[in-house]
């Protein structure tokens, strides 16, 4: 199952090859790092960081194409934020872990097309 749909990207740049390159890199290095963030924030229960980190990967991921991991990160963020259902919380993180290496495998493969 494809994790990306990169239409929106590509109208967005005018289809500039470098530039869907250069944020592809950047898209990469922020789920890294935001999927680390989570892990560490979870671990602390600190809910507020949570949401914000949520809130930060919605947007990301939203520019990749992963409608319904965005959609997922805004239940998220809203749960986290109001400190709700914590019991779900590392269900949420594993499927963003999950969801963002399918991605980053998918994403690497275009870029060598490209």
């Amino acid at each position: 199952m494809k994790r990306t749909d990169l239409r929106y990207l590509i109208s967005m740049t005018g289809n500039d090859r470098i530039l869907i390159n250069e944020l592809i890199d950047i898209f990469i290095d922020q789920v890294n790092e935001i999927g680390k963030e989570l892990e560490e924030a979870y671990s602390r229960s600190n809910f507020e960081w949570l949401g914000k980190l949520a809130h930060k990967a919605k947007s990301s991921v939203a520019i990749m194409g992963m409608n319904k991991l965005s959609k997922k990160l805004k239940e998220f963020e809203l749960l986290a934020k109001e400190q709700k259902d914590v019991d779900q919380y590392a269900s949420f993180i594993e499927m963003f872990d999950k969801s963002c290496k399918e991605a980053i495998q998918e994403l690497n493969e275009i870029v060598k097309n490209i």
